[in-house]
């Protein structure tokens, strides 16, 4: 177990084998208050790398703090970046504010980058946590409370697909939730897929833990002829008042391949019988659903924070996704942890492409800085749903050159919101 970066003192970093994974499950368990029954462990596969999965050891050799990354592909505007999925941050209540996170977020980012990984991306338990080290929060997701029966606009094809719902089948259901879901997400930014078997079963994954007093999960499919098109992971919770039946229908994820299929399952989801209420997980901010509801007014929408994103390299990072408009700016970045990113580079976007997008070309330069803004802020921007205007406004990013915030800001967005489905 090699030591890979400095620790405080009394502390070393440490790579953590499987043989270990109790004492790693534990430090986890410790820092986000919870204990899974036997049963629940048991049905729920452990998805980690242990070949990237890492701790803060104590001298006295027991385990302090944990973390661990996933070897994701991130869809970027445009094209895709090798990403290092940070996931299972945690120290024990009782080695807190040591430095043991710094420590390891310092750890993180030099095995990524020393694998030839750009770009970081996280979901954050605190959002307030990592902005000092550099991620910005670059995605949105919104969740809707609908009543049922709202009616949905017209699309055509809807009527012609046909409908299955049954109960969770693994065997049937892993690939076939696999090949919508991977499929669904070209185009958008952030649509992370999972790609190894143990994160596609404990997608699928059930223990009686999880169901706060619902049914056991059941899978609607939209099919076209034998070919699936849409689906969703749901289960309905039992209520009764005294009107009668005001049970719910809780999803736990929906994804589509068209309108029509999507037109297709919302109309079954927002109907069925005993049910009151259809809340919704996680959407992106231009969802299909938001533009067909006729009264989406009737809705309670809540947004939150999806995917945060770091540079870890920035011009490889910038170089690697394409752009909406022509652009050459100077941009004078900061980064306080990483050196290496700090300074002026210069974007160039080249030719236009046939997905009518840029590619771009990032060098060092002493040219004056058109914007300066700390690498947070690019990586806000970089999946395309911030706006480099909207930060400006804000007091984050600066324009030395009048109309280059205007410039940037048209090629660094993108028409698709950028979102990923699933928490890592």
């Amino acid at each position: 177990m090699a030591q890979v970066t400095t620790a405080p003192a009394g502390y070393r970093i440490i790579e953590v084998p499987e043989s270990r994974k109790d004492e790693f499950q534990q430090v986890d368990q410790l820092a986000f208050a919870f204990e899974p029954d036997a049963e629940t462990s048991a049905q729920v596969p452990l998805t980690l790398d242990w070949s990237r999965t890492m701790a803060v050891e104590t001298e006295a050799g027991t385990l302090a703090a944990v973390h661990a990354s996933f070897p994701f592909t991130l869809p970027v505007p445009g094209a895709e970046v090798p990403c290092a999925g940070l996931t299972w941050v945690g120290a024990r209540p009782d080695h807190r504010r040591r430095g043991l996170l710094s420590a390891m977020i310092d750890t993180h980012f030099e095995r990524a980058m020393g694998r030839g990984e750009p770009v970081s991306a996280l979901f954050a338990a605190e959002p307030a946590i990592y902005g000092r080290f550099g991620y910005g929060s670059a995605a949105d997701d919104v969740r809707l409370v609908i009543p049922r029966g709202a009616a949905l606009r017209d699309v055509a094809g809807s009527d012609e697909l046909t409908v299955r719902f049954e109960p969770l089948d693994r065997a049937v259901h892993v690939p076939l939730v696999q090949a919508v879901h991977a499929a669904t997400g070209n185009g958008r930014p952030g649509w992370i897929t999972r790609d190894t078997g143990l994160l596609q079963e404990r997608q699928l994954a059930d223990p009686p833990a999880w169901r706060e007093g619902g049914e056991p999960l059941r899978v609607v499919t939209v099919l076209a002829g034998d070919t699936p098109r849409a689906y969703a992971l749901l289960r309905r919770k039992e209520v009764w008042g005294e009107g009668g039946a005001r049970s719910k229908v809780l999803v736990r994820e929906v994804a589509a391949l068209d309108a029509a299929a999507a037109h297709r399952l919302w109309s079954v989801l927002l109907d069925l019988d005993l049910t009151a209420t259809v809340e919704t997980g996680m959407l992106a901010v231009d969802d299909e659903l938001l533009h067909l509801l006729v009264d989406a007014r009737a809705t309670v929408p809540k947004v939150t924070d999806n995917l945060w994103v770091r540079l870890l390299d920035v011009p490889a990072a910038l170089a690697a996704r394409r752009y909406c408009a022509p652009v050459d700016v100077v941009l004078d970045v900061v980064d306080a942890c990483l050196p290496a990113n700090a300074g002026r580079w210069r974007l160039v976007t080249g030719a236009q492409g046939p997905d009518g997008a840029w590619d771009a070309q990032v060098t060092s330069t002493d040219e004056p800085a058109d914007l300066t803004a700390d690498v947070r802020e690019l990586a806000a921007t970089y999946l395309g749903g911030r706006s480099l205007a909207a930060l400006a406004r804000a007091g984050l990013v600066t324009e030395h050159r009048a109309g280059a915030v205007q410039a940037a800001s048209g090629a660094f967005g993108w028409p698709v919101a950028p979102m990923c489905s699933w928490i890592f």
